[in-house]
């Protein structure tokens, strides 16, 4: 059974998990450490959702959802959503962004937006079940470093 939680602490157990969790989500980009996690975690423009195993108390998956006002609105966005590889296909992924929907829809926000890239298809497959909708859009970046 899975249990999503907020995170209020950051612990040493919880370091090792993102440690365990970022790399199957991005190669380029290295784990966050403890005090950037308190940053994440303590920063009233964001929740730090986890999915715990309740019989292990394993953190098997993250997301983050990210809240901000903009003068259209209240803007939320779900980023860095991540399940441990051997827990893919158990519904965690739904839950933890179910749980972020939830946030977004409390604080007052209007939408909920996210992206995926088009490798990930159990994901966009999951978020097109959940009622998203792709949006005809040029997304674009610039690099800082």
């Amino acid at each position: 059974m899975i249990q999503i939680t907020e995170l209020v602490e950051i612990t040493d157990d919880i370091v090792r998990a993102f440690d365990r969790l970022i790399p199957q989500l991005s190669s380029s980009n290295p784990p966050p450490d403890a005090e950037q996690l308190c940053e994440i975690a303590f920063n009233s423009n964001t929740v730090l959702l986890v999915a715990r195993e309740t019989s292990t108390g394993d953190i098997v998956g993250t997301l983050t959802l990210v809240l901000f006002r903009i003068p259209t609105g209240l803007q939320a966005r779900i980023e860095d959503v991540v399940v441990d590889r051997s827990q893919r296909g158990k519904s965690i992924g739904k839950e933890l962004t179910n749980a972020a929907i939830s946030k977004a829809r409390t604080a007052g926000a209007k939408t909920v937006g996210l992206t995926s890239r088009p490798s990930r298809e159990a994901a966009n497959h999951l978020y097109s079940a959940m009622g998203f909708e792709q949006r005809a859009t040029n997304v674009y970046r610039l690099n800082l470093l």
